[in-house]
């Protein structure tokens, strides 16, 4: 279940692990579906690749410059395998018109589902 803060929220603050524990908060565009987020990146970005190690995440409403405005909620992330790609793309598109821009998103070849205990 999608906690009640993120609901309708235009940016969540994403938290990552790294391999010595320290936390990287990053602000990201999110789409909801059945009861998980789904994020798109590049599999080159720090997040994937910290997500990749560490699926443990914790996630909060923030604005566009990921300053937490709600709770954070504890999350566990999986990075979706590539015939998985396409309904994740279609929850963020409904969400984001810009998301639908194929020259802006030509590189992202990721996308992250985000699910709570």
């Amino acid at each position: 279940m999608i906690p009640a803060a993120i609901q309708g929220q235009k940016y969540i603050s994403l938290t990552t692990f790294r391999k010595n524990g320290a936390a990287v908060a990053t602000p990201v565009w999110f789409g909801e579906g059945e009861s998980k987020l789904y994020i798109m990146t590049r599999s080159t970005f720090g997040k994937y690749k910290r997500i990749r190690n560490n699926p443990q995440v914790r996630v909060a409403p923030s604005t566009i410059r990921g300053r937490v405005r709600g709770p954070e909620s504890p999350a566990i992330a999986r990075i979706l395998p590539v015939e998985e790609h396409s309904p994740a793309r279609q929850i963020i598109n409904r969400k984001y018109w810009l998301a639908r821009l194929p020259l802006l998103w030509r590189r992202t070849d990721a996308y992250i589902e985000i699910a709570f205990p």
